[in-house]
């Protein structure tokens, strides 16, 4: 199955729709250079509207960074945020041990707040 994201805002109880996602692929010796990989935005249901972020076999072994533009989402929601904002860009680091397994990267976001938690 690959790799997959979906982000759900808290604050409205709705995906996130609109917001602003980059995938990086960690490299150098020590696996701290992010190399972009793709940009996108979340659809209607918080989902990359092109599917899958990589399938199983493009998914490789290593490190992997999101980037959630979680202030630029909310203040285009029309949300008060104070400057600079609490949240700004999220940044998640993971790792994919197993490219045979399927790897789901939710977020949960508000102004104030995230969480994350390796999905099915």
């Amino acid at each position: 199955m690959g790799l997959s994201t979906h982000v759900l805002d808290t604050m409205h109880g709705t995906p996130a729709t609109g917001m602003a996602v980059e995938l990086h692929r960690m490299q150098g010796a020590d696996g701290s250079t992010p190399v972009l990989v793709k940009r996108f935005t979340l659809n209607a249901d918080g989902r990359n509207p092109g599917g899958p972020l990589y399938d199983t076999a493009s998914l490789k072994k290593g490190t992997y960074r999101l980037v959630f533009d979680v202030a630029a989402y909310f203040r285009a929601r029309g949300v008060q945020l104070p400057d600079p904002p609490f949240l700004d860009r999220v940044a998640l680091d993971f790792g994919v041990a197993d490219t045979a397994q399927h790897y789901h990267v939710p977020l949960l976001a508000s102004p104030w707040s995230y969480s994350t938690y390796r999905g099915s």
